[in-house]
């Protein structure tokens, strides 16, 4: 074992039984897609607890959304939520910068003011519906040489869907969100990010088409990226319960776009993985399929998950996983390396979301036997999580 990393792992009281092959070294996962809900939201989540799962989760880097109050539209905003996080954050949390003033697509917001506290941009949470705001914002964040990151939605196309417009909306009687008001925006960006050169990337893609078309405009050229979340590649809409941990934005889609999706996943279309972390209150989270906020928490269980369902069966390859959750999101967004984490991939867990040390719970995945239990998590040479059975003496 290297001497430097052996010195690191003595800092755990058991650390003899690190060198015995039990044990796998991975570098600190990064995350470009979380919520934390501070500040504005902390009694569902706080910046800590939100950076303790994601320590959990094997993460050194996060990237925290803007839908915040205040919402980081300007420094004076944004410097709100660089305190909280220099004063309680367990890792490195990155925040992004709004797109437009509160979100609401009308005005630009401070992109240029922001720009050297910011990871990028993006008004998550919300599509950018008017084009010309979509290219100006592009052409700045081009200019200064930042990613756009976009939750793409029109909002003419939801007519009150909640759940994906498929055969279980059908059969249950629930509105459905359709497919096109996912990849219809995206075929937009994708012709205003060529138009602009601006680096693009896209959120928690859902949609058979929405791999298609970022497949082709990588072939042309476009400078794009794109993300997709563990519960897009594993679930479909058949596997949905009248239950608030089954709704998330996007929603669990068809098998036909799981399937595209693990195909995009094969053949490099896709990018990254990214949780889409959305912690909310068990109230919010208890009102069945129609009524509950949407959003799931996933920092703890997202690669295990990813390990679980694709690594071991042998689908892409434990370097490829690695590149979806460490090394592209971090090249993307000129993240830089930070610290490492040792893993138990062998060791098998049931999933309760009762352990998590996020305050959300709300999981389409509890219960679910999962390979890959963290041990132990380094960032910038600093112990930030010690799996409580791995320090007994």
């Amino acid at each position: 074992m290297n001497p430097a990393l052996r010195k690191k792992l003595s800092l755990i009281p058991s650390a003899e039984r690190f060198s015995n092959g039990e044990y796998t070294v991975i570098p600190g996962l990064c995350d470009v897609h979380v919520h934390f809900r501070e500040p504005g939201f902390s009694y569902k989540e706080t910046v800590r607890s939100g950076s303790m799962a994601a320590a959990h989760g094997g993460f050194t880097d996060v990237l925290t959304m803007p839908n915040l109050n205040p919402v980081p539209d300007s420094v004076e905003n944004l410097a709100v939520q660089l305190k909280i996080i220099e004063d309680s954050a367990a890792v490195n949390v990155r925040p992004y910068g709004a797109i437009t003033v509160g979100e609401k697509g009308e005005i630009l917001a401070d992109l240029a003011g922001m720009a050297p506290y910011v990871a990028a941009f993006s008004d998550d949470g919300k599509g950018v519906q008017r084009d010309e705001m979509m290219e100006l914002a592009m052409i700045t964040a081009k200019r200064l040489g930042k990613v756009i990151a976009a939750h793409c939605e029109v909002n003419s196309l939801l007519n009150g869907g909640y759940i994906h417009d498929g055969e279980y909306a059908a059969a249950h009687g629930h509105r459905g969100i359709c497919s096109e008001s996912e990849w219809r925006q995206i075929e937009r960006d994708i012709s205003l990010a060529k138009k602009t050169g601006c680096k693009y990337h896209v959120c928690h893609i859902s949609t058979a088409e929405s791999v298609a078309l970022i497949r082709q405009a990588k072939k042309d050229g476009v400078d794009i990226t794109c993300e997709t979340g563990p519960h897009y590649l594993i679930l479909d809409d058949s596997d949905l319960k009248e239950d608030g941990r089954f709704k998330m934005n996007p929603p669990l889609r068809s098998k036909k776009d799981r399937l595209a999706l693990i195909e995009g996943l094969t053949d490099g279309t896709i990018d990254m993985i990214a949780t889409d972390h959305a912690p909310h209150s068990a109230e919010e989270k208890s009102r069945g399929l129609e009524k509950s906020a949407f959003g799931i928490v996933g920092l703890e269980t997202s690669f295990p998950l990813m390990y679980t369902y694709f690594v071991r069966t042998g689908v892409i390859t434990l370097e490829r996983l690695v590149e979806l959750m460490a090394r592209n999101p971090r090249r993307r967004f000129g993240i830089p390396e930070s610290g490492f984490g040792v893993w138990k991939l062998g060791e098998k867990f049931t999933v309760d979301p009762e352990k998590f040390l996020s305050m959300g719970r709300a999981t389409p995945f509890a219960g679910a036997e999962l390979y890959g239990v963290n041990a132990a998590l380094f960032s910038d040479d600093r112990l930030v999580y010690s799996n409580p059975e791995e320090s007994e003496e």
